[in-house]
């Protein structure tokens, strides 16, 4: 059995009057992410990572935002879609560990529901999918609520 190991990160605009999804969760917020999908910056850097891992190239590649298809879509969907892919060329994540870079709003409270969210999605158990929310003490453009980022590492072995 091989494994190896993918990295991912996404990055999008805070914008009024839109939804904030992370992770799959609506998160309270005045504020939501800009994309041509709902913006998931988090499924966004999983998907990345584990493209990345099975040599698959990124999302863009599979998912391109010019694509009429993909406005407006849940990126849970666009996750699905990757696992399928995944399972396609012989790969499947065993442990996913990602971080969310927001300065607000607070998230902790949201983390198990992700994790739990994203586990199901890939099926794996909850321990995991390891996520975490880090702020930036209001360091650059995620400490001024410009915007939200997230990186993942995923590992997948060869099935």
């Amino acid at each position: 059995m091989a494994v190896r190991s993918g990295i991912g990160f996404d990055t999008h605009k805070l914008v009024r009057d839109r939804t904030l999804i992370l992770g799959g969760i609506t998160i309270p917020s005045d504020s939501g992410l800009d994309g041509h999908s709902d913006g998931d910056v988090l499924v966004h850097a999983i998907i990345d990572a584990m493209l990345g891992g099975a040599g698959l190239g990124d999302i863009g590649l599979h998912f391109p935002s010019q694509d009429p298809k993909y406005k407006n879509i849940l990126s849970m969907r666009l996750l699905e879609k990757t696992v399928c892919k995944l399972s396609t060329n012989g790969w499947r994540a065993t442990y996913l560990d990602a971080t969310i870079i927001a300065q607000f709003p607070p998230l902790r409270p949201f983390i198990a529901d992700m994790e739990k969210n994203v586990s199901e999605r890939l099926g794996l158990e909850c321990t995991e999918v390891n996520i975490k929310a880090k702020t930036t003490d209001g360091l650059g453009f995620t400490g001024r609520g410009d915007g939200i980022a997230a990186i993942c590492v995923a590992t997948l072995e060869s099935i």
